[in-house]
């Protein structure tokens, strides 16, 4: 066993909340493992002025840390699954997923108290265009208001600005011990989760002698099967920031299930289906998944997004 270990994480409130929740649960299986944490600050921590589906998209909360742990400057990284790219950097690994805090999302709003009760033109902030599309697509009416920074800010927003209503994870909400604030838990018909939304990675070097055997306990089976559904999913239509696209797999004893989701930007066209497998066949299912949208039109949908953002 390690004597010390060196978590690499941002160092947002969230963040650093994910972080040491790891840290306690490693130091509780292991107390004589001594656990630090390494904050490191990340592209998407530094541009706070734009929607990710303009800068980049997927990996900017994540890529600087990840250096770190490839140069040993760390030993484990912790990020929200949700902000992890579909492809790993080789030499990198998925060391354990922690059982997962609920995926859903949140209509958090001081006037409101569901989508159908916000007024014509309503203003809703998020620069999720996951969450804008779905809700374009219930309510073409609204006015949808880019939405950046940690909760904390976006939480003032709501209240400082005139807005009608934010939309946030629920996982970091609860997290954060601020549940109160939440008016509305969006059911995944309303608004379909985004891949990994409510679990944590954590990463590790691939093979890690030492790291690896210490993550084991942190690690649940149920978890790990839906998100390797999910990120199949996603790998298959090359997802990132810059598409619609949503997918939320749940284990229910030695079965899988799946829906997933591709949508134009404006809400106009959802195509929207779902899928069942044993548990040993997740990854495959996910994959399949994807295939079913994307021979129902969602290629097309890919197609012009990601020639608009070449």
């Amino acid at each position: 066993m390690p004597r010390t270990l060196r978590i690499g994480t941002r160092g947002s409130q969230l963040a650093l909340w994910q972080a040491r929740w790891v840290q306690s649960a490693i130091q509780t299986h292991w107390p004589q493992i001594h656990v630090e944490l390494s904050i490191i600050k990340t592209t998407g921590d530094k541009i706070i002025d734009r929607p990710l589906s303009q800068v980049g998209g997927k990996g900017l909360f994540v890529k600087e840390i990840e250096e770190a742990l490839l140069a040993e400057r760390v030993d484990l990284a912790v990020h929200s699954m949700k902000d992890m790219p579909a492809e790993i950097p080789a030499g990198l690994a998925v060391g354990a997923v922690p059982a997962r805090e609920n995926p859903q999302d949140a209509l958090v709003s001081d006037h409101y108290g569901a989508l159908d009760e916000l007024p014509q033109g309503a203003r809703v902030g998020t620069s999720s265009l996951r969450r804008a599309a779905q809700l374009l697509h219930q309510r073409p009416d609204l006015k949808i208001v880019p939405l950046r920074g940690n909760l904390g800010t976006r939480l003032k927003k709501l209240t400082d600005t005139d807005l009608d209503a934010v939309i946030l994870a629920a996982a970091g909400l609860r997290r954060l011990g601020l549940a109160d604030r939440i008016t509305l838990l969006l059911s995944a018909e309303q608004m379909l989760p985004a891949v990994g939304q409510g679990a944590l990675c954590i990463q590790t070097r691939d093979g890690d002698p030492l790291v690896s055997p210490v993550l084991g306990p942190l690690d649940d089976a149920d978890a790990r099967t839906a998100i390797a559904a999910e990120r199949a999913f996603l790998t298959r239509l090359e997802g990132g920031c810059q598409i619609p696209l949503a997918g939320f797999a749940q284990v229910s004893g030695k079965r899988v299930t799946m829906t997933g989701l591709v949508a134009e930007p404006d809400g106009r066209t959802i195509i929207r289906e779902s899928a069942e497998a044993p548990v040993e066949a997740a990854t495959g299912m996910g994959k399949a998944l994807a295939e079913t949208l994307l021979a129902r039109g969602a290629d097309k949908i890919l197609e012009s997004l990601q020639s608009n953002v070449r």
